[in-house]
């Protein structure tokens, strides 16, 4: 996008023209990234109550004194938010200084060894599940991997078969299209969910048709998870965490996981082999 005129840019200026210009930052994002981003800004903004040209360090070091009592990774993503919405003014003519630059991002642990499920307890959600349709929702998440909205979005037309098995096609964050082979035996149980359904129906639908939103997914996700006698807070997204430790522990090469699961950096991927390590010098000292 290019910069904008003066006129335009002296009239984004205005507080209530502001909201204007987040919409244009967020135009393209996936629906989530909006509304996170998007809650984010609006505080930020509230937080400092002025033209965004008269912000000051101070204002957004005092908004980010307000971020204090949230969990580290809250921090993190609200900074980001604020960051990238002020590197736009800037891209934009809006601002002619990005103070955004200064802001610091606080650093926690990796939280993500709290949210790998077990091969067992995976097994156990899946076994207990009854309902054909909710049965291959969790095998899908857990099988390829996908994200929530990326299961919410499959048609079946994004469906194909291969042989004795089939592959489906997903778009992916940032809108990067990726496909993804299927085991043969849980092909073969989706062709028995179709029946009738059109090509350009959602797979996982709802009784009036529509698609299954990522409220009613992350309910049968939760309802597997109590069933199986799993008590953590589980969502859709631990499943995917799953695949890639799993698939790594049995083998699967680095970078076909990575492209399974749609990651951008292989760095993403590496992190599951750091937090479930096989072996580590600590094996080797006398207890």
């Amino acid at each position: 996008m290019g910069a904008v005129s003066s006129n335009e840019a002296n009239a984004l200026l205005a507080t209530d023209a502001v909201a204007q210009l987040v919409e244009m930052w967020l135009f393209g994002r996936p629906p989530r990234t909006q509304d996170v981003y998007r809650r984010y800004t609006h505080r930020f903004l509230s937080y400092v109550n002025k033209q965004l040209h008269l912000v000051e360090l101070a204002d957004i070091q005092g908004w980010q004194k307000t971020l204090e009592g949230m969990a580290p990774n809250s921090q993190r993503i609200a900074i980001a938010a604020v960051k990238s919405f002020l590197k736009f003014a800037l891209s934009t003519g809006v601002l002619e200084v990005n103070l955004g630059v200064l802001m610091r991002t606080p650093k926690g642990k990796d939280a993500l060894t709290e949210r790998l499920l077990t091969e067992p307890e995976v097994a156990a959600m899946i076994a207990e599940e009854k309902n054909l349709r909710n049965y291959l929702i969790l095998r899908l998440l857990y099988l390829a991997g996908l994200r929530v909205s990326e299961l919410c979005q499959l048609c079946w037309k994004d469906t194909v078969p291969r042989g004795q098995t089939g592959q489906i096609t997903v778009l992916g964050k940032g809108g990067k299209v990726r496909t993804i082979l299927l085991p043969a035996t849980l092909w073969t149980q989706l062709q028995q969910l179709r029946v009738d359904a059109g090509v350009s129906d959602p797979v996982f639908r709802s009784k009036n048709g529509k698609p299954l939103d990522r409220i009613r997914i992350y309910r049968i996700v939760k309802a597997a998870a109590k069933r199986a006698g799993i008590n953590e807070n589980v969502s859709p997204h631990w499943l995917r965490h799953a695949h890639a430790s799993h698939s790594l522990d049995h083998g699967a090469p680095l970078h076909l996981t990575q492209r399974t699961l749609g990651h951008s950096r292989i760095g993403t991927t590496e992190r599951y082999l750091h937090v479930r390590p096989n072996d580590s010098s600590a094996m080797y000292l006398p207890e």
